[in-house]
């Protein structure tokens, strides 16, 4: 079979998207253990006076400083602008290997706080979080340094749109992965990646593997717990992308999410997921290989409230292929990606659980000390929204 030439696919890209301008020169650039940290100081200081790290989350490959930048600033919310309006430092933390262990990056994290304190100039704590990953990556990193008793002089923790309770590939584009790999192996690496594993809630590493907490995820979690979970000295800031009320984003279960239309993979077809367990949540066919691909008790995860990513739409894309005669549609092309009760922290993810209304729940339910979700609408995930932006500059210390 001739090869896909899908090798940049990933989960937030699609091949071919076109490349950001360059961003701006940093004030200051910080070669670190395994990463690099860029520096912007706010408007009108001549140092790092009030730094405000920011840990960039998962793909594949090194952090992409352009994308990153271009990502906070041109969105809908010019949040860099606003960040160094109001006096505060930005820091932005990148890694070598986006899809490496987050323990491993948690030391280029570990590494960026101590250079942070060592450069500043007076005694304004800092503010640590991140994106996504970013936001586990940098509360492990908190967490870990009050239990080696090391000051890491930090007044606000916060994570945007993080899978503290696991995030959500369906198990049928899992599966379309790694049926493709000997064809377009790049997607199957990245979901088979150290940093995948442990950020999924369920995971299978091959096209017949049973839905299920990887070990490398029980070994971050059993990680995180011998560090006590979170760190104690920090206000713990969280937000959601997804609403607060239950309510979902409309995708129903058990429905064909993706079909190849066109060539040596027609008639490929991916349901979004159910519970029904007598369901073809796959079917997968190449001119020589045709599998079939079911699973009981999986919670309807697609349609949930909570932060979305266009995973179905990224994969049609990639296998639109006309030079090879492929052609593919996505009829759900987003989903829920990072349930809100997984970004906020205050429910394990199970069908009772994804549709709960969270919005009259007791404070003390939620393991951060201020959280907020997006109010109308779920939003595409780490969407710098100006309802979720304004929130968090508003919370900055100073």
């Amino acid at each position: 079979m001739t090869e896909i030439p899908v090798q940049s696919w990933g989960l937030f890209a699609r091949e071919g998207q076109e490349a950001p301008p360059p961003a701006p020169e940093a004030d200051e650039t910080w070669a670190l253990p395994g990463g690099t940290a860029r520096v912007y100081y706010g408007v009108q200081n001549r140092g790092l006076v009030r730094p405000v790290i920011l840990s960039d989350g998962f793909n594949s490959g090194p952090t992409d400083f352009d994308a990153f930048w271009h990502g906070l600033e041109h969105g809908q919310l010019p949040f860099v602008s606003r960040l160094r309006e109001r006096g505060h430092d930005l820091v932005l933390l990148g890694y070598d290997e986006r899809s490496a262990s987050l323990l491993t990056n948690a030391q280029t994290a570990i590494a960026c706080i101590h250079e942070a304190v060592a450069r500043r100039l007076g005694d304004t704590r800092l503010t640590v979080g991140g994106f996504s990953m970013g936001g586990l990556i940098t509360r492990y990193a908190l967490a870990r340094l009050e239990t080696q008793r090391m000051d890491h002089q930090t007044a606000a923790y916060f994570s945007f749109d993080s899978p503290h309770r696991g995030a959500s590939i369906p198990i049928s584009l899992q599966a379309l992965a790694h049926f493709l790999k000997p064809v377009a192996p790049a997607l199957s690496k990245q979901i088979n990646s150290p940093a995948a594993r442990q950020l999924l809630w369920r995971h299978i590493e091959t096209v017949h593997g049973s839905p299920a907490e990887d070990p490398l995820r029980g070994e971050f979690l059993d990680e995180l717990k011998r560090v006590g979970s979170w760190p104690r000295i920090p206000r713990l800031l969280a937000l959601a992308n997804g609403r607060l009320d239950g309510v979902g984003n409309g995708v129903p279960a058990g429905e064909p999410a993706l079909e190849v239309t066109k060539g040596g993979l027609k008639p490929t077809t991916l349901l979004t997921q159910t519970p029904d367990g007598k369901a073809v949540l796959a079917h997968l066919k190449d001119l020589l290989r045709e599998e079939h691909v079911r699973h009981r008790g999986l919670p309807e995860l697609d349609g949930a409230p909570g932060g979305t990513l266009d995973s179905f739409g990224i994969a049609a894309a990639n296998l639109t292929k006309p030079l090879l005669g492929m052609a593919a549609v996505a009829h759900h092309p987003e989903i829920c990606f990072v349930p809100t009760g997984s970004a906020l922290s205050v429910r394990d993810i199970s069908q009772d659980s994804l549709y709960e209304d969270l919005s009259g729940l007791d404070p003390d339910a939620f393991d951060v000390d201020d959280y907020i979700a997006s109010s109308e609408a779920n939003t595409r995930h780490s969407a710098l929204t100006p309802e979720l932006g304004e929130w968090l500059l508003d919370r900055l210390p100073n």
